[in-house]
């Protein structure tokens, strides 16, 4: 069964291993596999769920509330989040203005088939719309007891700070980072984990396994697996780009032995490697089928020692994404239309 950890610095508990619907629901997976694998998670302890309205342009949402439908709801944790376009994707179908965050928390909830969610997220910084204007928009959706909380993703420790002051300032919680985490991709550990855990910010990361790079299914010098998320765009194909260089990938297979001594698959590996920093409250994780989960959930509860932590990085040597200024390049500069 899966752990829980406290998200921020909050009485919130979540699961460890969550359970996020980015590339699977309503796009990879047909309906009825998706509730096999939302059940399969529920079965394994996994109480907390992360989803987006932009998932499949909203669909991602309508699927994963089906899903859930008919669960205690006290006994869920539900996160979702709004920024990118959606809908007709119109000039305010975007960004986080006071009007598209209403419009996104309303269709929001519809669609999931709540009347709250748990945990509210910016997807990214806005650099269009006034910061007080966000967060008086995300104070009031509190108030209305829309969302309890309130998280962002992607954001530079600065934005952290600035929106943890106005957070405070309102009244209301600001307790958690999202960003990409895993043993090849470490930029945060810079400045945003630093800054986050002095203002009792939890991450809750995504793309702990790297893509799925981290599981050694990408062999070097052969070509990408058929039906990889690296042969598919509509599966994220662009976020694995930076990980399928070949020094890389060789890198990836010392890994094995390691893995193997720790008495440990890959992707336990890969998931039990982010969650030995105290900093990070969940990895997201997805799934296609429900055995994958019976798999990825061993990984909760795992400690790793000093010295299989020192083999993974003498292992990765300097094929390791970590300069913190990458932080600086998530948020785009202008909405996207």
């Amino acid at each position: 069964m899966v752990n829980y950890r406290y998200l921020g610095n909050s009485g919130l508990k979540v699961s460890e291993i969550t359970y996020g619907n980015w590339i699977t629901h309503a796009s990879q997976v047909a309906d009825d596999a998706a509730t096999k694998t939302v059940h399969a998670a529920l079965d394994a302890g996994i109480t907390t769920f992360d989803t987006a309205d932009t998932y499949a342009n909203q669909a991602a949402e309508v699927v994963l509330g089906k899903a859930l439908a008919g669960q205690r709801r006290e006994g869920l944790e539900i996160f979702t989040k709004c920024y990118f376009p959606v809908g007709a994707k119109g000039p305010n179908d975007t960004g986080l203005s006071r009007k598209h965050i209403f419009e996104s928390i309303n269709g929001s909830l519809t669609r999931l088939g709540t009347d709250y969610v748990d945990l509210y997220q910016a997807h990214r910084f806005d650099y269009e719309t006034p910061l007080e204007e966000t967060f008086q928009a995300f104070a009031d959706v509190v108030r209305q007891g829309k969302a309890l909380y309130i998280g962002v993703s992607e954001w530079t420790a600065e934005q952290l700070r600035e929106g943890h002051a106005l957070a405070k300032q309102l009244g209301i919680q600001l307790i958690s980072n999202q960003p990409q985490y895993s043993m090849l991709w470490r930029v945060i550990e810079g400045k945003v984990v630093p800054a986050s855990e002095e203002l009792g910010i939890s991450q809750i990361v995504w793309s702990p396994m790297a893509q799925g790079v981290l599981t050694g299914k990408y062999l070097p010098g052969q070509p990408l697996p058929a039906g990889s998320r690296a042969t598919d765009e509509r599966s994220g194909a662009r976020f694995i780009r930076d990980f399928l260089r070949e020094e890389l990938l060789v890198a990836v297979q010392r890994l094995k032995p390691i893995a193997e001594e720790a008495g440990l698959t890959m992707p336990q590996l890969a998931l039990a490697w982010v969650l030995q920093n105290p900093n990070v409250a969940a990895a997201l994780v997805g799934a296609s089928r429900p055995e994958q989960l019976a798999d990825t959930v061993k990984a909760s509860g795992v400690t790793l020692d000093a010295a299989t932590l020192a083999a993974i990085d003498e292992a990765l040597g300097d094929t390791v994404f970590s300069d913190p200024e990458d932080t600086y390049t998530v948020s785009p500069k202008t909405r996207l239309s």
